[in-house]
C-alpha cells in the first residue's frame, strides 16, 4: 500500500524523523486555519501518489492564509496524471542549502534490504541512477543486524554527505530504519532529505509502501487506505481478507 505524503510524514514524525510541521486540508478552509496556525510562509502541496507534482502546478508557495487558501482552490479538484487532488498538504516552508536523498527498501533480486543514498537528492532517483551511477551508494543492509549509529554513519559517508552533517544524517537513519522496520514497509524514501542554512537536516518530502501482507500485525494502517480511489471489487475482497486480482477481458 502506497501512502500520502502527508501519512509518510506523519508515520516520520512517530519514529522520530525531523520534519516541518503542517496538516492536510480537503477544503479550502481547512487549509486556511493551518496557515493561519503555521504563521509565516507555507507551502500547499497536492497529495497524490504520482511524481510530477511540481510541473503539473500542484505545489504552490504561500506568504499569507490567504494565499494558502487561493492555492488550495487552483489545487484541490486538480487531475495530475489522472490522479484527482482531494487533499493538500499545508506545512511550514523551509530553506534549503543542500538536497539530498535516501531511502530503505526491499531488494527482492538479492532477497534482502538496500539502503540508498546520495548527495544529489531533489530528482527522480532513476534518472541518477542512469545519469550519474557514481554517485548513488547501494548499501545491502544485513537483516539480522539492522542499522545501528555506526552502520548509518557508513552509509551516509558512502554517500557523500558533508562531514559536518554525519551525526545529523546517522540520526535520521537510524530513525528511517525503525520505520522501515516497525512499519512492515517495503519502501522507505526521503526525496529531498535536505541541510538548512542554519546546519539542521529535515525530510521534507516522502515516501513509504507498506507490506500489505503484514497488515495483520499492524491493524491501525487499515485506516491508511485511499478509500477515494479504491476499487469497489477490490475493497470488498480486501474487507473479506481475500487476494483480488482484476485481469483484463
Amino acid at each position: 500500500m502506497d501512502l500520502f505524503e502527508y501519512q509518510a510524514r506523519d508515520l516520520f514524525a512517530a519514529h522520530g524523523v525531523p520534519v516541518l510541521d503542517g496538516g492536510v486540508a480537503q477544503t479550502v478552509d481547512e487549509a486556511q486555519a493551518i496557515a493561519e496556525r503555521l504563521g509565516g510562509q507555507v507551502v500547499v502541496k497536492a497529495q497524490v501518489k504520482t511524481g510530477g507534482r511540481g510541473k503539473a502546478g500542484g505545489v504552490k508557495l504561500a506568504d499569507s492564509p490567504d494565499a494558502a487558501a487561493a492555492a488550495a482552490e487552483a489545487i484541490l479538484g486538480m487531475d495530475i496524471k489522472g490522479h484527482t487532488v482531494h487533499r493538500v498538504l499545508v506545512a511550514e516552508a523551509s530553506d534549503i542549502a543542500e538536497e539530498y536523498y535516501f531511502s530503505f527498501l526491499v531488494d527482492r533480486a538479492n532477497r534482502t534490504f538496500l539502503a540508498m543514498a546520495s548527495r544529489e537528492g531533489g530528482m527522480e532517483i532513476e534518472r541518477i541512477a542512469v545519469e550519474r551511477p557514481e554517485a548513488l551508494a547501494m548499501v545491502p543492509i544485513d537483516p539480522l543486524a539492522g542499522v545501528d549509529a555506526a552502520t548509518a554513519r557508513d552509509i551516509a559517508a558512502q554517500g557523500g554527505f558533508p562531514a559536518e552533517i554525519l551525526d545529523d544524517v546517522s540520526g535520521v537513519i537510524v530513525a528511517l530504519w525503525e520505520v522501515f522496520t516497525a512499519e512492515d514497509a517495503t519502501l522507505v524514501e526521503v526525496n529531498p532529505l535536505v541541510k538548512t542554512p542554519d546546519g539542521g537536516v529535515l525530510a521534507l518530502d516522502g515516501k513509504v509502501t507498506l507490506d500489505d501482507n503484514a497488515g495483520f500485525r499492524h491493524p491501525d494502517h487499515a485506516a491508511l487506505a485511499d478509500t477515494d480511489a479504491a476499487d469497489p471489487l477490490e475493497a470488498a475482497a480486501k474487507a473479506k481478507h481475500l487476494n483480488y486480482v482484476k485481469l483484463d477481458g
